[in-house]
């Protein structure tokens, strides 16, 4: 998984699966562009990727969360519920303002 962090006036933490890098997903109104130049940081194992989450929602940063790995590790770090879920084309997201 790629994990971004992104210090602007808040922290943002970008998260994806590294096989979505690049790609955009549609459905109806609703587009999901997952940006290189936004989530790709560095390669992370879920247990890095839980040890981030749980250390910037301390920070009380923003996430920005893709793909079913990514979520799945956000699920365990407990910063998000599976009705926060939202779903593009099969490809699971989450958006947590802290």
């Amino acid at each position: 998984m790629f994990v971004k962090i992104i210090k602007s006036y808040r922290i943002i933490v970008a998260i994806c699966d590294s096989e979505l890098l690049g790609k955009r997903f549609e459905e109806g109104k609703f587009q999901l562009h997952v940006k290189e130049d936004f989530y790709k940081g560095e390669i992370f194992s879920e247990e890095k990727v839980i040890e981030t989450i749980k250390r910037m929602s301390d920070e009380d940063a923003t996430f920005n969360i893709v793909g079913k790995k990514s979520v799945n590790a956000a699920l365990k770090a407990g910063i998000i519920s599976k009705d926060l879920v939202g779903e593009i084309e099969g490809v699971p997201f989450a958006l947590v303002l802290g």
